[in-house]
């Protein structure tokens, strides 16, 4: 439960403190500090515990799940919302889900029999196109239709990048031998990934036009956040999730994190809430209802509801047999003066 609400409300906060960041961080070099910094942090952490942090296996698979979960799909949301507007990037975002249902093959069998889980992927996808529905209109402008549709089919690359890492972390990044951890292996991805972003920054000279004076206290409290609880947190409870729970379960944080983002600009960043927002939300709520449908066991609920219907039902038919039958003389039933016999 902890773990879920990390991915839920610390992930879907991270729009919010990414924003105030990005005041004093280009956006490649944010990404460098906030996960070279956390997977050094983590990476310190293992080592006080005694864990093997240098291990050639857990690194080579830690890297390419870094590239693909970290650097990839969170470069393309930075560059892309460079001039798209943040409700396509978040319902691009949100298709992650279904793809974890059409890319896990070894739970075809069980996702594709669970209607359930159909209807509350669809839904929560609809749920989500409803809460950012007036940006939508405003994207869908014939004047930045091309770069729209250029910024739409990277962040389906993105999407894609982010469910095969996740699976390949599923089902191939699990520890091999007592040596391995993974812990460890998290903070190798993080602190990879944070290269790859510090190569990019450095190209695209973020890093040499970086001024440390002009950076506001707000957006070092911000990238400390996005450090300790986006990535330390919130990224480090994904990995283990993921080794846990069903993919799709895992998948719902894409539904949820809007809501989050969405509540937190009403708070803070005086963004008013719309009826049709609010009906998003009520969708998307429903629809991880329905996705964790056999998780919270749902079905048993309603089970036990019509046994108890049924017991009620009989014990209404044997007050109606008791009270059809005849007194005896003394005032009592038949069946009563038989007991007492």
């Amino acid at each position: 439960m902890l773990a879920f609400a990390m991915i839920y409300i610390v992930w879907g906060s991270t729009f919010f403190f990414i924003h105030r960041a990005l005041v004093g961080f280009g956006p490649f070099l944010l990404g460098a500090v906030r996960f070279a910094t956390a997977g050094l942090l983590l990476l310190a952490w293992c080592r006080y515990k005694g864990y093997r942090i240098v291990n050639q296996h857990t690194i080579v698979r830690a890297g390419l799940m870094g590239l693909l979960l970290l650097y990839i799909d969170n470069g393309i949301i930075i560059w892309v919302e460079q001039f798209m507007p943040s409700g396509i990037v978040a319902i691009m975002s949100a298709s992650a889900a279904i793809w974890f249902i059409i890319l896990d093959k070894p739970k075809w069998k069980e996702n594709f029999s669970n209607l359930p889980t159909i209807i509350g992927l669809f839904m929560g996808f609809l749920g989500v196109v409803m809460l950012f529905g007036d940006r939508v209109a405003q994207a869908m402008d014939a004047s930045q239709r091309q770069s729209n549709i250029m910024g739409m089919v990277l962040l389906l690359f993105g999407t894609l990048a982010w469910t095969i890492g996740s699976l390949y972390s599923k089902y191939y990044g699990k520890p091999r031998a007592e040596e391995e951890n993974s812990m460890v292996s998290t903070a190798w991805q993080m602190l990879l990934a944070g290269a790859a972003f510090a190569i990019t920054a450095g190209v695209r000279g973020e890093v040499s036009t970086f001024q440390l004076d002009d950076v506001p206290a707000s957006a070092w409290w911000a990238i400390t956040y996005l450090i300790l609880f986006g990535s330390i947190g919130a990224y480090s409870s994904y990995i283990w999730l993921l080794q846990v729970r069903p993919a799709t379960q895992v998948s719902t944080h894409t539904y949820v994190n809007p809501i989050v983002a969405v509540l937190l600009g009403s708070l803070f960043a005086n963004e008013t809430v719309t009826y049709s927002q609010l009906i998003g939300l009520l969708i998307v709520l429903s629809s991880v209802l329905l996705i964790n449908w056999d998780t919270y066991n749902l079905s048993a609920i309603f089970s036990r509801r019509t046994r108890y219907k049924r017991l009620r039902e009989k014990a209404r038919i044997r007050a109606t047999i008791r009270a059809s039958i005849p007194s005896a003389p003394d005032g009592r039933t038949k069946a009563a003066s038989a007991d007492s016999i």
